[in-house]
């Protein structure tokens, strides 16, 4: 008989929402399944039918592409089961990744959230549970469709494009700098606001390890740097910028050095907020000076961020890096 409840599954990767103390009383290490966590929140089956699946017991910082691959697949799987929303709890410290890699791949209209937790089931004040009720109500509703991969935590929704850690211990650490939530949980969702378009969906790469470093640029940069790891033959480099994209002039010779060796190097903004610009600035090293000399601006996305587009459009073959990003990164 039908409850007429939506139909939620959960796949649980691990992280600090998953773990507990060992036996000798040291720190907290992942050892809480799915259904443990299902467990601990029983109020949840009265939101939703729960499905639940452990995918992965790590540390967020242990996953693997091949991980985050895996994940996509059970989240299609899932879709393809008649499932009416998706949960994830993953660790906080590469939750924002995650999110945005599978925003890219994402290709269905039902809601995908993350969430995941600051403190640990064993600590006082934990917030775990109460992240996955709220993601649970999220991937419930029907408003939050369409929207692509979401995170909620702490009462909130944010689009994985725009999200970000932005604190290293505090439960309110997920914020959209520069932009804000497109929701608030409380008796009920209130969305405030849809994304004017999103991009099409990109084909999911194959589980290899990205190859692409991020190198932030700093005061005095000699470009160094940039030159030792263009010599190790990577896919690509990412420059976390000055400014709204702004090198010093031995950085931007070790980055046009670079591009001419083939290498597709993209520059964002080290800020964490606002976007690299295109003809603000005239000097060498500027961004205008940047983007005659080949390299590529991230527009909106953090160089981490950047980083997974460049992986994902490298692996469809893309030819058209600059278009690519001008259309991802806005």
């Amino acid at each position: 008989m039908d409850s007429g409840m939506r139909r939620i599954a959960i796949g649980a990767m691990g992280g600090t929402i998953a773990m507990m103390p060992d036996e000798t009383g040291g720190g907290v290490t992942p050892s809480l399944t799915a259904d443990d966590l299902l467990a601990a929140v029983p109020s949840l089956t009265e939101i939703a039918e729960i499905t639940a699946v452990t995918l992965a017991g790590a540390p967020s910082p242990h996953l693997t592409m091949a991980d985050l691959v895996a994940a996509y697949q059970f989240c299609v799987a899932q879709a393809e089961c008649g499932a009416d929303g998706i949960v994830l709890t993953h660790g906080t410290d590469t939750l924002e990744e995650t999110a945005y890699f599978l925003d890219l791949v994402w290709d269905r209209d039902i809601p995908l959230i993350l969430t995941g937790a600051m403190r640990a089931p064993s600590e006082p004040s934990a917030d775990g549970p109460g992240n996955l009720v709220a993601a649970v109500r999220a991937a419930s509703c029907p408003e939050l469709a369409g929207m692509g991969v979401l995170v909620v935590a702490n009462d909130e929704v944010h689009l994985a494009r725009t999200v970000a850690k932005t604190h290293a211990t505090a439960t309110w650490t997920f914020a959209s700098p520069g932009w804000g939530p497109i929701a608030r949980l409380a008796e009920d969702i209130t969305v405030m606001m849809r994304p004017a378009r999103r991009p099409a969906a990109l084909p999911v790469p194959d589980p290899r390890q990205v190859k692409i470093p991020v190198l932030e640029s700093t005061a005095a940069d000699d470009g160094w740097a940039i030159d030792a790891v263009a010599h190790d033959n990577p896919d690509g480099i990412v420059l976390a910028s000055l400014g709204v994209g702004h090198l010093s002039v031995p950085a931007r010779d070790a980055a046009v050095r670079a591009v001419r060796s083939g290498l597709p190097v993209i520059f964002a903004s080290r800020t964490g907020a606002g976007p690299t610009l295109t003809r603000a600035y005239g000097y060498a090293g500027s961004e205008s000076d940047l983007l005659d000399l080949g390299l590529i601006g991230a527009g909106y996305l953090t160089a981490r961020k950047a980083r997974l587009l460049l992986h994902v459009l490298l692996c469809a073959g893309h030819t058209d890096l600059a278009a690519a990003f001008a259309e991802y990164g806005a």
